[in-house]
């Protein structure tokens, strides 16, 4: 198995991207001097749930056994063809890439058949020590980021706010510093979307809110982004001292289907016979099938094994992708 790795790698290779210009073409590179480099890449998207990877699920090897490059191929090789990055870990020179790298980036797009779904970044409203950051101020950084993310053909954001509980519920002042941001997302066609994870519920009061904000607002660029560890079954959940374990029931995602953008496909094990263990995938995915929805389904790993040394995280996202590729009729 290893040796037919390291001879697809040597084949993919073979052309080089030293020189940007032999592996993108023309109009290509048109655009991209123009920054609009996503609207001639990507292809016209199938219908139902569409598979990709989130290459935080690389965390443990990016920088040691893997390159950008290599989990690329790695996501090429399993069929799928969408992928979200975190912005301060994938992006060299975060926040002030070079026209180099992002040339690279695209030649990496290009030659992967690869489609950039979420761009993963943090409105940290307390980057100071003495004091929060006012709203202009997190704008600042807010839109710094909204540039980044069009120019690397991102339509949608990880946009994880500052939080100020346990239950991860946004700072106060959330509504303010997205209101603003409207404009320049509609402009740049990107949707802001908060994630919502453990321990945090569907039902929290939040994700109440951030529904009736896209309500009230009518805005097409605010969603939400829902990672499916909110349905691992309860044994699997370490609650706190006196809680009691929380799961939902695939079921309870339906409402919030229209406003859902993209989900983390959480996986922490798979089964041989590709089955993933503690969450129930046949029913999640025939859901968001039978409801017509046509977001990317990005796999984000977080078993207990990924740190340990020598453990190739790759392998069990092949399972996975087998495993979705098997119940949505691919």
């Amino acid at each position: 198995m290893k040796e037919n790795n390291i001879s697809r790698r040597t084949f993919l290779r073979g052309m080089t991207t030293a020189a940007v210009a032999s592996v993108l073409p023309a109009p290509i590179m048109a655009a991209a001097a123009h920054g609009q480099e996503e609207s001639v890449l990507a292809s016209a998207p199938k219908k139902g749930p569409q598979r990709g990877v989130s290459f935080y699920s690389y965390s443990a090897e990016f920088g040691f056994e893997k390159n950008l490059e290599d989990c690329f191929e790695d996501v090429y090789d399993m069929g799928a063809h969408g992928i979200e990055i975190l912005a301060n870990m994938h992006i060299e020179n975060y926040p002030y890439p070079t026209d180099e790298w992002v040339n690279y980036w695209w030649s990496l797009c290009r030659k992967y058949d690869m489609t950039p779904v979420e761009y993963g970044h943090w409105i940290d409203g307390r980057v100071l020590q003495d004091r929060d950051l006012n709203v202009d101020e997190t704008l600042e950084y807010l839109y710094r980021d909204m540039h980044l993310a069009h120019r690397l053909g991102f339509k949608i954001m990880r946009t994880k706010m500052t939080v100020k509980d346990s239950d991860l519920a946004p700072i106060d002042n959330w509504k303010e510093v997205i209101t603003k941001a409207l404009p320049l997302a509609e402009r740049l066609d990107l949707v802001m979307c908060p994630e919502i994870h453990t321990p945090s519920n569907l039902d929290t009061p939040f994700v109440q809110e951030y529904v009736e904000f896209i309500k009230q607002t009518g805005t097409k660029n605010f969603g939400l982004n829902i990672d499916f560890s909110i349905f691992r079954e309860s044994k699997y959940i370490h609650a706190n001292p006196g809680e009691k374990p929380r799961s939902h029931t695939p079921e309870e995602i339906i409402p919030l289907l229209p406003y859902v953008k993209c989900c983390h496909a959480k996986l922490f094990h798979m089964s041989d016979d590709f089955h993933e263990t503690e969450i129930p995938y046949e029913r999640i995915l025939q859901i968001l099938k039978d409801n017509n929805w046509n977001g990317y389904l990005l796999s984000e790993y977080e078993g207990s094994d990924k740190y340990d040394q020598g453990y190739e995280v790759g392998q069990t996202l092949r399972k996975q992708h087998i495993m979705m590729k098997n119940i949505l009729g691919e």
